[in-house]
Protein backbone atom coordinates (compact mmCIF):
# COMPACT_ATOMS: atom_id res chain seq x y z
CA UNK A 1 0.00 0.00 0.00
CA UNK A 2 1.32 3.10 -0.59
CA UNK A 3 2.01 6.33 1.63
CA UNK A 4 -0.72 8.39 0.19
CA UNK A 5 -3.23 5.71 0.27
CA UNK A 6 -2.13 4.85 4.21
CA UNK A 7 -2.62 8.79 5.02
CA UNK A 8 -5.89 8.92 3.37
CA UNK A 9 -7.23 5.70 5.55
CA UNK A 10 -5.91 7.80 8.50
CA UNK A 11 -8.23 10.84 7.79
CA UNK A 12 -12.03 10.45 7.71
CA UNK A 13 -13.64 11.40 3.93
CA UNK A 14 -13.79 14.44 3.06
CA UNK A 15 -12.39 15.35 6.45
CA UNK A 16 -9.39 18.08 6.12
CA UNK A 17 -7.15 16.81 8.96
CA UNK A 18 -6.81 20.32 11.97
CA UNK A 19 -6.73 20.84 15.17
CA UNK A 20 -9.54 22.10 16.82
CA UNK A 21 -7.69 22.86 20.30
CA UNK A 22 -3.76 23.17 20.83
CA UNK A 23 -2.08 23.17 24.31
CA UNK A 24 -1.58 26.73 25.60
CA UNK A 25 1.46 27.69 27.84
CA UNK A 26 0.35 27.10 31.60
CA UNK A 27 1.89 28.01 34.86
CA UNK A 28 1.39 25.73 37.53
CA UNK A 29 2.58 24.93 41.11
CA UNK A 30 4.26 22.12 42.14
CA UNK A 31 2.06 18.82 43.23
CA UNK A 32 -1.03 20.20 41.25
CA UNK A 33 -2.48 18.34 38.28
CA UNK A 34 -2.53 19.98 34.60
CA UNK A 35 -4.43 18.63 31.41
CA UNK A 36 -2.64 19.60 27.95
CA UNK A 37 -5.59 20.08 25.47
CA UNK A 38 -4.84 18.10 21.80
CA UNK A 39 -8.28 17.71 19.71
CA UNK A 40 -7.53 16.52 15.72
CA UNK A 41 -11.34 15.97 14.36
CA UNK A 42 -11.80 13.28 11.98
CA UNK A 43 -7.92 12.16 12.30
CA UNK A 44 -7.90 8.52 13.33
CA UNK A 45 -3.47 8.02 13.42
CA UNK A 46 -1.32 7.83 15.28
CA UNK A 47 -0.90 11.09 17.57
CA UNK A 48 2.09 11.38 19.67
CA UNK A 49 3.24 14.09 22.51
CA UNK A 50 6.44 15.26 22.61
CA UNK A 51 8.88 16.76 25.43
CA UNK A 52 11.46 19.24 24.79
CA UNK A 53 11.68 17.35 21.60
CA UNK A 54 11.58 13.84 22.68
CA UNK A 55 8.18 11.58 22.38
CA UNK A 56 6.73 10.57 25.62
CA UNK A 57 5.67 7.24 24.00
CA UNK A 58 3.52 6.05 20.69
CA UNK A 59 0.09 6.84 20.72
CA UNK A 60 -1.78 6.26 24.46
CA UNK A 61 0.99 4.28 25.56
CA UNK A 62 2.91 6.51 28.21
CA UNK A 63 3.90 3.49 30.44
CA UNK A 64 7.29 5.01 30.60
CA UNK A 65 5.72 8.31 32.32
CA UNK A 66 3.43 6.97 35.10
CA UNK A 67 1.81 10.23 36.13
CA UNK A 68 1.13 10.93 32.63
CA UNK A 69 -2.14 9.78 30.73
CA UNK A 70 -3.73 10.61 27.27
CA UNK A 71 -7.27 10.93 28.39
CA UNK A 72 -9.93 12.05 26.23
CA UNK A 73 -12.37 9.92 23.47
CA UNK A 74 -10.17 8.90 20.58
CA UNK A 75 -12.41 8.10 18.13
CA UNK A 76 -13.51 11.70 18.03
CA UNK A 77 -9.82 12.95 17.74
CA UNK A 78 -9.23 13.87 21.89
CA UNK A 79 -5.98 13.49 22.53
CA UNK A 80 -5.24 15.56 25.55
CA UNK A 81 -2.31 15.10 28.02
CA UNK A 82 -2.88 14.71 32.12
CA UNK A 83 -0.03 15.37 34.00
CA UNK A 84 -0.79 14.33 37.71
CA UNK A 85 1.25 15.88 40.84
CA UNK A 86 3.30 18.56 38.25
CA UNK A 87 7.09 18.12 39.49
CA UNK A 88 9.86 19.86 38.69
CA UNK A 89 11.32 17.60 35.97
CA UNK A 90 7.97 18.79 34.09
CA UNK A 91 8.71 21.82 33.36
CA UNK A 92 9.45 21.77 29.88
CA UNK A 93 7.62 22.40 26.15
CA UNK A 94 5.32 20.42 24.71
CA UNK A 95 3.67 19.54 21.54
CA UNK A 96 1.02 17.18 20.22
CA UNK A 97 1.97 15.62 16.70
CA UNK A 98 -0.28 13.93 14.39
CA UNK A 99 2.17 11.80 12.45
CA UNK A 100 0.25 10.60 9.27
CA UNK A 101 -1.06 13.85 8.93
CA UNK A 102 2.44 15.39 9.10
CA UNK A 103 1.05 17.97 11.89
CA UNK A 104 2.58 19.61 14.75
CA UNK A 105 0.64 21.80 17.32
CA UNK A 106 2.14 25.11 18.81
CA UNK A 107 4.77 24.55 20.87
CA UNK A 108 3.36 24.85 24.72
CA UNK A 109 6.02 25.73 27.86
CA UNK A 110 4.67 24.28 31.17
CA UNK A 111 6.56 26.62 33.80
CA UNK A 112 5.92 24.73 37.11
CA UNK A 113 6.19 26.74 40.03
CA UNK A 114 7.63 25.39 43.41
CA UNK A 115 7.38 26.93 46.69
CA UNK A 116 10.65 27.35 49.26
CA UNK A 117 10.87 25.37 51.92
CA UNK A 118 10.23 26.45 55.55
CA UNK A 119 12.58 29.20 55.73
CA UNK A 120 15.17 28.67 58.74
CA UNK A 121 16.85 31.76 60.96
CA UNK A 122 20.12 30.34 62.09
CA UNK A 123 20.27 30.39 65.80
CA UNK A 124 17.02 30.04 66.55
CA UNK A 125 14.57 29.87 68.01
CA UNK A 126 15.52 32.00 70.90
CA UNK A 127 18.64 34.64 70.10
CA UNK A 128 20.60 35.57 72.99
CA UNK A 129 22.90 38.82 73.30
CA UNK A 130 24.55 41.42 75.56
CA UNK A 131 22.75 44.81 75.91
CA UNK A 132 24.89 47.58 73.33
CA UNK A 133 25.99 44.50 70.57
CA UNK A 134 24.29 44.73 67.29
CA UNK A 135 22.22 41.61 66.29
CA UNK A 136 22.84 40.00 63.18
CA UNK A 137 19.93 37.43 62.15
CA UNK A 138 20.30 34.81 58.81
CA UNK A 139 17.30 33.45 57.03
CA UNK A 140 17.15 31.09 54.48
CA UNK A 141 14.58 29.60 52.31
CA UNK A 142 15.44 26.51 49.63
CA UNK A 143 14.60 24.85 47.10
CA UNK A 144 12.10 27.60 45.69
CA UNK A 145 11.61 28.27 41.87
CA UNK A 146 11.53 31.10 41.30
CA UNK A 147 13.98 32.36 43.89
CA UNK A 148 11.79 33.07 47.21
CA UNK A 149 11.68 36.91 48.27
CA UNK A 150 12.50 37.29 52.12
CA UNK A 151 11.30 39.92 54.17
CA UNK A 152 11.57 40.46 57.97
CA UNK A 153 8.84 41.78 60.30
CA UNK A 154 8.76 42.99 63.59
CA UNK A 155 5.79 44.37 65.40
CA UNK A 156 3.44 43.82 62.12
CA UNK A 157 5.69 46.44 60.23
CA UNK A 158 8.62 45.34 57.59
CA UNK A 159 12.05 46.02 58.17
CA UNK A 160 13.72 47.57 55.93
CA UNK A 161 17.70 47.55 54.87
CA UNK A 162 18.35 43.43 54.48
CA UNK A 163 21.45 41.74 52.35
CA UNK A 164 19.93 39.35 49.77
CA UNK A 165 21.47 36.42 48.19
CA UNK A 166 20.61 33.84 45.65
CA UNK A 167 21.99 30.70 44.74
CA UNK A 168 21.44 28.40 41.97
CA UNK A 169 21.20 24.83 41.99
CA UNK A 170 22.22 21.54 40.42
CA UNK A 171 18.75 21.34 38.86
CA UNK A 172 19.44 24.38 36.61
CA UNK A 173 15.93 25.70 37.90
CA UNK A 174 15.63 25.86 41.82
CA UNK A 175 17.19 28.88 43.90
CA UNK A 176 18.34 28.96 47.18
CA UNK A 177 17.87 32.79 48.68
CA UNK A 178 20.04 34.15 52.14
CA UNK A 179 18.57 37.25 53.65
CA UNK A 180 20.83 38.68 56.39
CA UNK A 181 19.48 41.20 58.52
CA UNK A 182 21.37 43.79 60.42
CA UNK A 183 20.11 45.90 63.66
CA UNK A 184 21.89 48.49 65.62
CA UNK A 185 21.69 47.76 69.27
CA UNK A 186 19.68 51.11 70.06
CA UNK A 187 17.23 49.63 67.64
CA UNK A 188 16.51 46.27 69.23
CA UNK A 189 14.45 45.04 73.07
CA UNK A 190 14.39 42.06 74.33
CA UNK A 191 11.51 39.99 74.08
CA UNK A 192 10.81 40.75 70.63
CA UNK A 193 9.71 38.63 68.15
CA UNK A 194 11.07 38.98 64.58
CA UNK A 195 9.43 36.97 61.67
CA UNK A 196 11.30 36.08 58.58
CA UNK A 197 8.80 35.47 55.89
CA UNK A 198 9.73 33.97 52.37
CA UNK A 199 7.27 33.54 49.42
CA UNK A 200 7.25 33.68 45.60
CA UNK A 201 4.75 32.75 43.03
CA UNK A 202 3.92 29.62 43.98
CA UNK A 203 3.13 30.40 47.31
CA UNK A 204 2.08 34.07 47.57
CA UNK A 205 1.31 34.48 51.52
CA UNK A 206 4.47 32.86 52.25
CA UNK A 207 5.90 30.81 54.64
CA UNK A 208 6.99 32.26 57.89
CA UNK A 209 9.13 31.24 60.76
CA UNK A 210 10.45 33.24 63.78
CA UNK A 211 12.84 34.32 66.67
CA UNK A 212 12.85 35.87 69.67
CA UNK A 213 14.82 38.66 70.91
CA UNK A 214 16.88 37.79 74.86
CA UNK A 215 18.68 40.96 75.65
CA UNK A 216 20.57 40.16 78.70
CA UNK A 217 21.59 43.93 80.71
CA UNK A 218 22.84 45.53 83.73
CA UNK A 219 19.76 46.66 85.76
CA UNK A 220 18.01 49.95 84.42
CA UNK A 221 17.54 51.96 87.25
CA UNK A 222 14.48 54.91 87.95
CA UNK A 223 14.73 57.00 91.35
CA UNK A 224 11.85 58.74 92.05
CA UNK A 225 10.83 60.92 94.97
CA UNK A 226 7.09 61.40 96.07
CA UNK A 227 5.00 63.49 97.08
CA UNK A 228 6.41 66.74 95.07
CA UNK A 229 6.83 69.57 96.25
CA UNK A 230 8.58 68.51 98.87
CA UNK A 231 8.83 70.33 102.29
CA UNK A 232 11.29 69.81 104.94
CA UNK A 233 9.89 68.14 108.34
CA UNK A 234 7.67 65.90 105.97
CA UNK A 235 8.04 62.40 105.47
CA UNK A 236 8.92 61.15 101.48
CA UNK A 237 9.38 57.99 99.88
CA UNK A 238 12.04 57.01 97.43
CA UNK A 239 11.19 54.28 95.09
CA UNK A 240 14.26 52.68 93.05
CA UNK A 241 12.45 50.95 90.33
CA UNK A 242 14.67 48.94 87.94
CA UNK A 243 14.96 46.65 84.92
CA UNK A 244 17.36 43.81 84.98
CA UNK A 245 17.94 40.73 82.33
CA UNK A 246 19.04 38.05 84.47
CA UNK A 247 16.89 39.83 87.05
CA UNK A 248 17.68 41.71 90.28
CA UNK A 249 19.01 40.09 93.34
CA UNK A 250 19.90 43.05 95.51
CA UNK A 251 19.02 46.80 96.05
CA UNK A 252 21.45 49.00 98.43
CA UNK A 253 20.76 52.30 99.60
CA UNK A 254 22.96 55.12 100.77
CA UNK A 255 22.69 58.87 101.87
CA UNK A 256 25.58 61.65 100.82
CA UNK A 257 27.57 58.43 100.25
CA UNK A 258 26.97 56.71 103.64
CA UNK A 259 25.52 53.23 102.93
CA UNK A 260 22.17 52.70 104.77
CA UNK A 261 22.33 49.08 106.01
CA UNK A 262 18.68 48.74 107.42
CA UNK A 263 17.13 49.10 104.22
CA UNK A 264 17.41 46.71 101.55
CA UNK A 265 14.34 46.53 99.40
CA UNK A 266 13.37 49.35 96.96
CA UNK A 267 11.60 51.83 98.93
CA UNK A 268 13.26 54.75 101.43
CA UNK A 269 11.24 56.32 103.38
CA UNK A 270 12.33 58.78 105.68
CA UNK A 271 11.50 62.71 107.04
CA UNK A 272 13.50 65.37 105.29
CA UNK A 273 15.95 67.92 106.52
CA UNK A 274 17.81 70.49 105.45
CA UNK A 275 20.67 67.59 104.92
CA UNK A 276 18.79 66.41 101.69
CA UNK A 277 18.97 69.67 99.99
CA UNK A 278 23.01 68.77 99.29
CA UNK A 279 23.70 65.20 100.68
CA UNK A 280 22.03 62.82 97.82
CA UNK A 281 20.46 59.84 97.93
CA UNK A 282 21.86 57.05 95.80
CA UNK A 283 20.09 53.54 94.75
CA UNK A 284 22.13 50.56 93.65
CA UNK A 285 20.76 47.89 92.20
CA UNK A 286 22.71 44.19 91.46
CA UNK A 287 22.28 41.18 89.02
CA UNK A 288 24.18 38.73 87.91
CA UNK A 289 25.73 41.05 85.00
CA UNK A 290 27.00 43.66 87.49
CA UNK A 291 25.30 46.41 89.48
CA UNK A 292 24.30 50.15 88.41
CA UNK A 293 23.78 53.49 90.45
CA UNK A 294 21.52 56.63 90.44
CA UNK A 295 21.74 59.24 92.50
CA UNK A 296 19.31 62.53 92.78
CA UNK A 297 18.91 65.33 95.38
CA UNK A 298 15.92 66.74 96.98
CA UNK A 299 13.71 69.08 95.28
CA UNK A 300 14.06 72.52 96.99
CA UNK A 301 11.89 75.86 96.11
CA UNK A 302 13.23 78.13 93.71
CA UNK A 303 11.90 81.36 91.81
CA UNK A 304 10.66 81.20 88.31
CA UNK A 305 13.67 79.69 85.81
CA UNK A 306 12.91 80.21 81.92
CA UNK A 307 12.53 76.82 80.59
CA UNK A 308 11.18 77.77 76.72
CA UNK A 309 11.59 81.21 76.33
CA UNK A 310 9.11 82.65 73.66
CA UNK A 311 10.11 83.75 70.18
CA UNK A 312 8.81 87.35 68.85
CA UNK A 313 6.74 86.63 65.96
CA UNK A 314 6.19 88.04 62.89
CA UNK A 315 2.64 86.62 61.26
CA UNK A 316 0.41 87.64 58.12
CA UNK A 317 -2.61 89.69 58.55
CA UNK A 318 -5.70 87.52 59.36
CA UNK A 319 -4.20 84.19 60.39
CA UNK A 320 -2.71 82.92 64.71
CA UNK A 321 -0.20 84.25 66.61
CA UNK A 322 0.60 81.30 68.84
CA UNK A 323 3.67 82.60 71.59
CA UNK A 324 5.18 79.58 74.19
CA UNK A 325 6.20 80.44 77.63
CA UNK A 326 7.51 77.75 79.35
CA UNK A 327 8.67 77.96 83.22
CA UNK A 328 9.98 76.30 86.14
CA UNK A 329 9.44 76.40 89.80
CA UNK A 330 9.08 75.41 93.30
CA UNK A 331 6.34 75.32 94.55
CA UNK A 332 3.63 75.41 91.55
CA UNK A 333 4.23 78.78 89.94
CA UNK A 334 1.80 81.11 88.29
CA UNK A 335 1.91 81.84 84.17
CA UNK A 336 0.22 85.55 83.16
CA UNK A 337 0.12 87.01 79.36
CA UNK A 338 -0.38 90.58 79.01
CA UNK A 339 0.57 93.17 76.03
CA UNK A 340 2.52 95.35 77.46
CA UNK A 341 0.76 98.69 78.79
CA UNK A 342 -2.93 97.16 78.89
CA UNK A 343 -2.76 95.62 82.45
CA UNK A 344 -5.17 92.93 80.65
CA UNK A 345 -4.70 89.16 81.11
CA UNK A 346 -4.83 87.30 77.97
CA UNK A 347 -3.72 83.73 79.13
CA UNK A 348 -2.69 81.95 82.79
CA UNK A 349 -1.19 79.36 80.60
CA UNK A 350 2.15 78.39 79.21
CA UNK A 351 0.92 79.02 75.36
CA UNK A 352 -0.83 82.20 74.00
CA UNK A 353 -2.68 81.89 71.10
CA UNK A 354 -3.60 85.23 69.38
CA UNK A 355 -6.78 84.16 66.47
CA UNK A 356 -6.69 86.07 63.33
CA UNK A 357 -4.48 88.83 64.24
CA UNK A 358 -5.35 92.19 63.14
CA UNK A 359 -2.98 95.00 62.65
CA UNK A 360 -3.90 96.59 66.08
CA UNK A 361 -2.38 93.48 67.81
CA UNK A 362 1.18 94.07 66.72
CA UNK A 363 3.13 95.28 69.58
CA UNK A 364 5.28 94.06 72.91
CA UNK A 365 3.67 90.80 74.99
CA UNK A 366 4.99 89.96 78.11
CA UNK A 367 4.96 86.58 80.34
CA UNK A 368 5.54 86.86 83.45
CA UNK A 369 5.83 84.09 85.85
CA UNK A 370 5.38 84.12 90.02
CA UNK A 371 6.22 81.97 92.78
CA UNK A 372 4.19 82.80 96.01
CA UNK A 373 6.57 84.42 98.68
CA UNK A 374 9.63 83.01 96.37
CA UNK A 375 10.17 85.35 93.63
CA UNK A 376 8.98 86.33 90.37
CA UNK A 377 10.28 86.51 86.66
CA UNK A 378 8.82 88.14 82.88
CA UNK A 379 10.20 88.13 79.14
CA UNK A 380 8.74 90.57 76.46
CA UNK A 381 8.74 89.70 72.93
CA UNK A 382 6.99 91.51 70.02
CA UNK A 383 4.29 90.33 67.63
CA UNK A 384 4.77 91.60 64.21
CA UNK A 385 1.51 91.66 61.70
CA UNK A 386 2.18 91.85 57.83
CA UNK A 387 -0.77 93.09 56.02
CA UNK A 388 -1.04 95.62 53.11
CA UNK A 389 0.20 98.91 53.80
CA UNK A 390 -1.63 101.88 55.80
CA UNK A 391 -1.06 105.08 54.20
CA UNK A 392 -1.57 108.66 56.43
CA UNK A 393 -1.10 112.04 55.74
CA UNK A 394 0.95 113.64 58.75
CA UNK A 395 1.78 117.01 57.48
CA UNK A 396 -0.09 119.96 56.40
CA UNK A 397 0.51 121.40 53.03
CA UNK A 398 1.74 125.21 52.80
CA UNK A 399 1.69 126.06 49.43
CA UNK A 400 2.14 129.55 48.05
CA UNK A 401 2.05 130.09 44.32
CA UNK A 402 4.79 130.71 42.45
CA UNK A 403 6.67 128.98 45.51
CA UNK A 404 8.14 125.54 46.06
CA UNK A 405 5.17 122.94 47.58
CA UNK A 406 5.21 119.72 49.44
CA UNK A 407 3.07 117.05 49.80
CA UNK A 408 4.18 113.95 52.09
CA UNK A 409 2.50 110.81 52.90
CA UNK A 410 3.17 108.44 56.26
CA UNK A 411 3.14 104.97 54.99
CA UNK A 412 3.64 101.77 58.15
CA UNK A 413 3.71 98.57 56.64
CA UNK A 414 4.76 95.55 57.50
CA UNK A 415 6.74 93.82 55.02
CA UNK A 416 8.24 97.15 54.03
CA UNK A 417 6.35 98.39 51.12
CA UNK A 418 7.43 96.74 47.43
CA UNK A 419 6.14 100.05 45.52
CA UNK A 420 5.08 103.78 46.68
CA UNK A 421 4.08 105.82 43.54
CA UNK A 422 2.67 108.97 43.17
CA UNK A 423 -0.11 109.90 40.26
CA UNK A 424 -2.07 112.93 38.89
CA UNK A 425 -3.69 113.84 35.69
CA UNK A 426 -2.17 111.57 33.37
CA UNK A 427 1.47 111.55 35.39
CA UNK A 428 2.83 109.10 37.41
CA UNK A 429 6.29 108.93 39.39
CA UNK A 430 7.63 107.07 42.00
CA UNK A 431 11.28 108.41 42.68
CA UNK A 432 13.67 111.22 40.96
CA UNK A 433 12.40 114.00 38.96
CA UNK A 434 9.98 114.70 36.25
CA UNK A 435 9.64 118.31 35.11
CA UNK A 436 8.45 120.53 38.14
CA UNK A 437 7.52 117.20 40.07
CA UNK A 438 10.29 115.23 42.19
CA UNK A 439 9.41 111.99 44.40
CA UNK A 440 12.18 111.19 47.30
CA UNK A 441 11.27 108.74 49.66
CA UNK A 442 13.05 108.39 53.59
CA UNK A 443 12.74 105.58 55.81
CA UNK A 444 12.33 105.67 59.39
CA UNK A 445 11.81 103.55 62.46
CA UNK A 446 7.90 104.34 62.69
CA UNK A 447 7.53 103.66 58.42
CA UNK A 448 8.44 105.46 55.44
CA UNK A 449 8.09 108.82 54.01
CA UNK A 450 7.47 109.89 50.77
CA UNK A 451 7.27 113.20 49.48
CA UNK A 452 6.39 114.93 46.64
CA UNK A 453 7.95 117.92 45.95
CA UNK A 454 6.84 120.83 43.35
CA UNK A 455 8.89 123.89 42.19
CA UNK A 456 7.15 127.13 41.17
CA UNK A 457 3.81 126.53 42.15
CA UNK A 458 0.94 127.75 39.31
CA UNK A 459 -2.58 127.64 39.63
CA UNK A 460 -3.60 124.72 38.24
CA UNK A 461 -1.48 122.60 41.16
CA UNK A 462 -4.50 123.95 43.12
CA UNK A 463 -6.73 122.29 41.13
CA UNK A 464 -5.14 119.00 40.61
CA UNK A 465 -5.58 115.82 42.32
CA UNK A 466 -2.76 113.87 43.95
CA UNK A 467 -2.80 109.98 44.65
CA UNK A 468 -0.03 108.36 46.82
CA UNK A 469 -0.52 104.99 46.53
CA UNK A 470 1.76 101.62 48.39
CA UNK A 471 1.91 98.38 47.53
CA UNK A 472 2.98 95.09 49.23
CA UNK A 473 2.90 91.52 48.56
CA UNK A 474 -0.34 91.93 50.78
CA UNK A 475 -1.83 94.42 48.94
CA UNK A 476 -2.18 98.11 48.54
CA UNK A 477 -3.41 101.40 50.08
CA UNK A 478 -3.95 105.08 48.77
CA UNK A 479 -4.58 107.95 49.90
CA UNK A 480 -6.03 111.29 48.02
CA UNK A 481 -4.69 114.75 48.27
CA UNK A 482 -5.81 118.35 47.62
CA UNK A 483 -3.64 121.32 47.57
CA UNK A 484 -4.99 124.23 48.84
CA UNK A 485 -3.45 127.89 47.80
CA UNK A 486 -2.33 129.70 50.95
CA UNK A 487 -4.36 132.79 51.66
CA UNK A 488 -2.09 136.26 52.36
CA UNK A 489 -3.08 136.42 55.94
CA UNK A 490 -2.92 134.26 58.98
CA UNK A 491 -5.31 131.86 59.18
CA UNK A 492 -6.84 128.34 58.72
CA UNK A 493 -7.04 126.35 56.01
CA UNK A 494 -8.16 123.12 54.43
CA UNK A 495 -6.51 119.80 53.31
CA UNK A 496 -8.81 117.44 52.60
CA UNK A 497 -8.03 113.78 52.25
CA UNK A 498 -9.41 111.13 50.24
CA UNK A 499 -8.70 107.86 52.36
CA UNK A 500 -8.73 104.60 49.84
CA UNK A 501 -8.04 100.98 51.00
CA UNK A 502 -7.17 98.23 48.19
CA UNK A 503 -11.48 98.61 47.27
CA UNK A 504 -11.86 101.39 46.97
CA UNK A 505 -12.69 104.75 49.27
CA UNK A 506 -13.28 104.07 52.97
CA UNK A 507 -15.30 107.04 53.81
CA UNK A 508 -16.31 111.17 53.13
CA UNK A 509 -13.38 113.31 52.46
CA UNK A 510 -11.63 113.87 55.73
CA UNK A 511 -11.10 118.03 56.50
CA UNK A 512 -7.48 118.89 58.27
CA UNK A 513 -7.41 122.59 59.59
CA UNK A 514 -4.38 123.87 58.72
CA UNK A 515 -2.92 126.85 60.47
CA UNK A 516 -1.23 128.80 57.24
CA UNK A 517 1.24 130.92 58.52
CA UNK A 518 2.43 133.12 55.87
Amino acid sequence: MSTNVYISMCVSPGVQAMFSQQPQDLVVVAGQPVTLPCSIPGYHGVVLWIKDGLALGVGRDLSGYPRYTVIGDQSTGEHHLRIQHVEIMDDAVFECQAIQAAMRSRPARLTVLVPPEDPVISGGPMVSLRAGDPLNLTCHADNAKPAASIIWIRNGEVLNGAMYSKTLLRDGMRERTVSTLYLSASNIETGQQIICRASNKAVPNGKETSVIIDIQHLPLVNLSVEPQPILEGNMIQFHCSAKANPPVTMYRWAKGGNVIKEISGNTYEVMVDHSFFTEPVSCEVTNPLGNTNISRNVDVYFGPRMAAEPQSLQVDLGTDAVFNCGWTGNPSLTIVWMKKGSGVVLSNKNILTLKAVRQEDAGKYVCRAVVPKVGAGEKEVSLTVNGPPTISSTQTQQALHGEKGQIKCFIQSTPPPDRIAWSWKETVLESGTSGRYTVETVSTEEGVISTLTMSNIVPADFQTIYNCTAWNSFGSDTEIIRLKEQGGSNGLRLLTCHLHSPKGLLGTPVQFLINAII
